[in-house]
């Protein structure tokens, strides 16, 4: 089955309508999907298998006074169906691709310690290109 990766941007709510199983990590809703799609500087990435969203990945471009802007890549899931056929580096491929274009000279990601198969995505980008760290993100609840 041919996987399309493709950009996703504002109006295009409709392609998540239809989404495999473990691809986020709660229900999309139509509105938050909406308005996350419309702020500048916030990127996704999808995976489409017969217009099913198998995968998918968030970012957010931080911008600074002092140096190029930065790409944070939030999120990368893909369905359990369909892992461990390059999906999730096709979609990590095609958001740096889009980091670059808007001038980012750095994309930061994260992950537990215990998620082997984040992990070994990550690691194996820096390996393959020598860009990209691995490390673990702590997250303060206010």
């Amino acid at each position: 089955m041919p996987i399309e990766i493709r950009r996703l941007y504002p109006g295009d709510d409709a392609l998540v309508m239809r989404i495999a199983d473990d691809v986020f990590d709660e229900p999309v809703r139509p509105d938050r999907l909406a308005s996350y799609l419309a702020q500048s500087g916030h990127f996704m990435i999808v995976a489409l298998a017969e217009d099913v969203v198998v995968g998918q990945c968030a970012a957010v471009m931080h911008r600074h006074p002092d140096k190029a802007p930065e790409l944070y890549v939030d999120e990368v899931g893909v369905s359990p169906a369909f892992q461990q056929q390059g999906i999730a580096r096709g979609m990590l491929d095609a958001m740096f691709a889009l980091g670059r274009e808007h001038g980012c000279e750095e994309a930061w990601v994260g992950t537990e310690p215990d998620n082997l198969p984040a992990r070994a995505l990550y690691e194996g980008r820096k390996e393959a290109h020598g860009e990209a760290e691995t490390f673990v993100m702590y997250v303060y609840r206010l």
